[in-house]
Formats: C-alpha cells, sequence, structure tokens
C-alpha cells in the first residue's frame, strides 16, 4: 500500500480527497500538509511515495513545493489536482517544471483516482497484488438459517479479545442485519449511513458510524428495514470495506445467505471467505454449488474455507463424503451445544463470557488460527470434530 500526503490550503477540498483516497483501498497513511505553512520532512526517507498538490486559485505556492519534493525525493510521485480544465498550456508548463507527473480534475473522480494509484503502485512496487488480503474476512452461510451471524460475531470477539486484534465487523446482511441484536447493541449509524456518506467517508468519518461493543468489537450495524437494500448499491459497498481496512488489523463482513455475481468485487479483496454450513442435506448440496460459483467469479477456491456449525459426533462419516466428493478439508466443527448457543442469543452475549467450554474453546482456536496465533487443538487426531490447521495467510 502506498504513503501518501495532500499539500492544501482548503480544508473541504483536502477532506474531499482525503476520502476519497482512503475509499481506494490502496493507501497505508495520509499525511495532510498546510500550504505555504507546513515544514516539509528534512529527509528523503520520511517523504511519503505520492504528494497531490491541491491547486488554489494561485498555484505558484504548490508547484514551489513540488519543485522542492522532486529535489529531495526524485521518485516521489506528484499529481496536481485543480479546478483549470482542461489545464491551460502554461498551467501544464509550470507543472512538469515542478516534477508532476500527472493532472486530476477537481472534484476528484475516484475511478480516475484509484487507476493513478494503481499504476504508481505497479511502478514502485513491481505489482499490482492487492494488500487488503492480510485484513478482510467475509463470513457467509451455504443457506440461510445455519448460524453465519453467530459464528461471524463469536469469531468477532474472539479475535478482539483472544487475540487482541482491533477488529471491525460490517453487518451486510440481506435484507436485515442481526449483529446488534446477538451483542446487545443499539446502533445510531448503519451500513446505509456509509452508503450516503461516500463523499466524506473518510476513516475519522468511518469511526463515527462504528458502535464499540464492550469487547472492543466494533460494529457498523446493517439494515433495519428490507426496502433499504433497494437504494444501497453493492458496487459502493468495497469503498466502505476499504476505508475499514484502514481503521482496523481484521475487518470482518458478514454476507448473511445472499448470494450473486454483484459480490464478485468484494469476495475477491478477501484474504478468506468463511463458508458456514450443517451436516445435512439441505445445506451440504448448497455448500457444493456455492464453492463452484466462487471458482465461477474467478474466486481461488484454496481462500474458501468450510465451517460445520451445529456438528454431531455422528456426523463424522457424512462429513467425511463430502470433504471427498468436494476434494477440500473442512476447516472447523463448531459442536452443538444448544443450550449455550440459545442463551447467549437471547441474552446479547457472546460466548466468550460463558468459561471454559468445547464451543466456545473451539471459536477461540478459529480466532488464533485467523490471527496467526500458535493455536494448539485438543480433539483426538484425525476427529472431525477437531480444528484444522490452514495458513492464516497465503
Amino acid at each position: 500500500m502506498l504513503t501518501v500526503a495532500i499539500a492544501s490550503g482548503d480544508t473541504a477540498s483536502s477532506g474531499q480527497l482525503l476520502a476519497s483516497l482512503e475509499q481506494t483501498g490502496l493507501v497505508r497513511s495520509v499525511k495532510q500538509w498546510s500550504v505555504p505553512a507546513d515544514k516539509l520532512p528534512e529527509t528523503a526517507d520520511a517523504f511519503p511515495e505520492v504528494v497531490f498538490l491541491d491547486l488554489a486559485r494561485d498555484p505558484e505556492p504548490y508547484f514551489q513545493l513540488g519543485a522542492q519534493i522532486h529535489r529531495t525525493r526524485p521518485a516521489c510521485k506528484l499529481v496536481a489536482c485543480s479546478s483549470v480544465v482542461p489545464p491551460n498550456h502554461q498551467l501544464l508548463l509550470e507543472a512538469m517544471r515542478s516534477g508532476v507527473q500527472d493532472f486530476l480534475p477537481k472534484p476528484v473522480d475516484p475511478r480516475s483516482l484509484k487507476e493513478i494509484l494503481s499504476r504508481f503502485s505497479k511502478d514502485l512496487e513491481g505489482n499490482s497484488d492487492r494488500t487488503s488480503l492480510d485484513r478482510l474476512i467475509v463470513v457467509m452461510g451455504s443457506k440461510g438459517g445455519v448460524g453465519t451471524t453467530t459464528v461471524a460475531v463469536n469469531i468477532g470477539v474472539q479475535l478482539a479479545t483472544y487475540a487482541r486484534k482491533h477488529v471491525a465487523l460490517l453487518d451486510f446482511a440481506n435484507p436485515l442485519g442481526n449483529v446488534h441484536l446477538l451483542l446487545d447493541l443499539h446502533p445510531k449509524f448503519t451500513v446505509r449511513d456509509a452508503v450516503d456518506s461516500l463523499d466524506r467517508l473518510d476513516s475519522h468519518f468511518f469511526a463515527g458510524l462504528m458502535t464499540r461493543h464492550k469487547t472492543k468489537l466494533e460494529v457498523l450495524g446493517g439494515a433495519t428495514q428490507p426496502e433499504e437494500w433497494q437504494t444501497i448499491p453493492v458496487p459502493m459497498l468495497d469503498r466502505v470495506v476499504n476505508v475499514a481496512q484502514n481503521n482496523f488489523d481484521m475487518v470482518l463482513v458478514d454476507m448473511g445467505s445472499q448470494f450473486s455475481s454483484e459480490w464478485s468485487s468484494i469476495l475477491r479483496m478477501a484474504r478468506m471467505i468463511l463458508i458456514v454450513a450443517e451436516a445435512n442435506v439441505p445445506a451440504l448440496w448448497t455448500l457444493e454449488r456455492r464453492l463452484l460459483a466462487l471458482k465461477g467469479f474467478g474466486i481461488d477456491l484454496d481462500r474458501a474455507r468450510v465451517i460445520i456449525n451445529r456438528w454431531h459426533k455422528g456426523d463424522e462419516e457424512v462429513l467425511k463424503g463430502i470433504q471427498k466428493d468436494n476434494n477440500r478439508p473442512v476447516f472447523a466443527c463448531l459442536p452443538n451445544d444448544f443450550r449455550m448457543a440459545s442463551n447467549a442469543i437471547n441474552l446479547g452475549t457472546p460466548m466468550h463470557e460463558n468459561g471454559n467450554n468445547a464451543l466456545g474453546s473451539r471459536y477461540r482456536q478459529i480466532a488464533g488460527q485467523l490471527a496467526g496465533l500458535d493455536v494448539a487443538s485438543p480433539a483426538k487426531k484425525g476427529s472431525l470434530g477437531g480444528f484444522f490447521s490452514f495458513p492464516a495467510k497465503r
């Protein structure tokens, strides 16, 4: 990911640019410099990789700054943002002399911005790999009713408490989000508010949309009315995810059981896709077809992980057959503890608060594995109820 600075004398303009940058998913950090007040770093290594010159009516101070940056660190990429569209010959000439490599019209178009940053990433790093693969984990159900939200919530809580990660859980379930109910939260803002505010959705604004649980897990509430999804463009959600990744160590997305090609961009971003199923014919039938669909979307199935919820010991033979048919091992099995799971759901209490038990321990193992911790499984070797070890990162 790129390190970036914005040199501006207009807080409103620089704020819009900051929000657009953080939505690309291609920047690691953004500094904001005031022109002409701020002092530049003294060493070349302290400079960011890309500097955006947010030109004012008088562009001369910005071009002087650009020339100084170019002299100190020639490898730094300079981009001028101008409301003069198209830029006249004199403006272009002065920009070229100061080392500017690209022009962007204001207000900045997010697509054009992402294209420029992608090109810079290739130039500076020699590849176009998405660094978001380190942070995003998607949780989806093979079908409705398999406990997808329960799994997402309890993994998120364990990542925050046991693995001590700064974790966001985004409730993208359609038609209604239930994450807040399982945590006894009352979000003031939802995914709808994030999408409606994309023009100013930066890290600071996004933090204000989140609801914090006492375990330190932070939640972006889901839709509270089914009709809200009629005005939530799914392709816009990848920009919400990108901003989340700038704020958090790990980002979980609860997709519920919905599944269509519209979600392919978010699925491609994910480091891991956890598919929740049960050991019954309808759930396993849809699981098989969901894996085939992921492959059809061009998603590497090595990133897909199967979690069997409400597992009974008598399910072992069924699961062995499924693993053989799909040529894919089960990532983890969550034992069926109806009373404990039901109480946790009804009371809005995560399972980490229920003491040492098999179900809570299994969630802890999953979280540890996802966070890259060295987690030992107490299960007997060869038992399908055990925790199956896979690399935490590709």
